[in-house]
């Protein structure tokens, strides 16, 4: 796995990058980077909170800004969020550096900046079921159970392995046998949508190197 120091650097010019994008913004760390508590397979967490009027230039710019730090491959959104006026939560992955370093950024608007729980219940804000990838989410769901099984934490792996599976509309369940698992829900996630297949091929990569060699089908 790329060096700690790597990532911190990476989130470092993340946050200065979007800074940059918008005058009169404010891009800090957030959860476990920010906290001290981060461990190899920590993820990057953003909060950016900007002008209210500028919300809406921002979402448009703000990947762009993450692009010239280094080259990204997806974003995905929270469906939480997806028709918020003045909130977004945005999953970005980039390119070359490895998948547990996903930037989770929390766009919130100086109006709500104090407020972490705006439109987390509100129907409004939810996107239709055509605006957001089933796939996507659940090959997420996959990586974050090779997390929570480098971390010793089983019983997370198996929720996350059963969300994913259902999301998808998928009669399986995790087994413990957890390789096969997360190739599994790989596989199952790239037949529903062909532009995911590289992205399956190397969840079931991830899979291989830190849980074993799981079934030859998810590649």
């Amino acid at each position: 796995m790329a060096r700690e120091t790597d990532r911190a650097a990476l989130a470092a010019e993340a946050c200065a990058a979007l800074k940059r994008c918008c005058p009169g913004s404010s891009a800090e760390l957030s959860g476990s980077l920010a906290s001290g508590a981060a461990d190899a397979f920590s993820d990057i967490d953003i909060s950016w909170v900007v002008p209210d009027a500028r919300f809406p230039d921002c979402l448009a710019r703000g990947v762009e800004a993450l692009g010239e730090v280094q080259p990204v491959d997806s974003v995905r959104g929270d469906p939480d969020f997806h028709r918020s006026d003045r909130r977004r939560l945005l999953f970005v992955r980039f390119a070359g550096v490895p998948l547990f370093w996903r930037l989770d950024l929390d766009v919130r608007t100086a109006s709500i900046a104090d407020d972490p729980h705006y439109d987390a219940e509100n129907p409004a804000a939810r996107a239709r079921d055509d605006e957001w990838s089933r796939p996507a989410s659940a090959l997420a769901n996959a990586v974050g159970a090779v997390k929570a099984v480098a971390r010793s934490r089983d019983g997370e792996a198996c929720g996350l392995l059963d969300r994913g599976f259902a999301r998808i509309g998928e009669d399986d369940r995790a087994t413990g046998d957890w390789a096969n698992d997360v190739t599994r829900l790989a596989h199952a996630a790239a037949l529903r949508d062909s532009a995911l297949t590289d992205l399956a091929a190397q969840v079931t990569g991830l899979a291989a190197r830190h849980l074993g060699n799981g079934d030859a089908r998810g590649g």
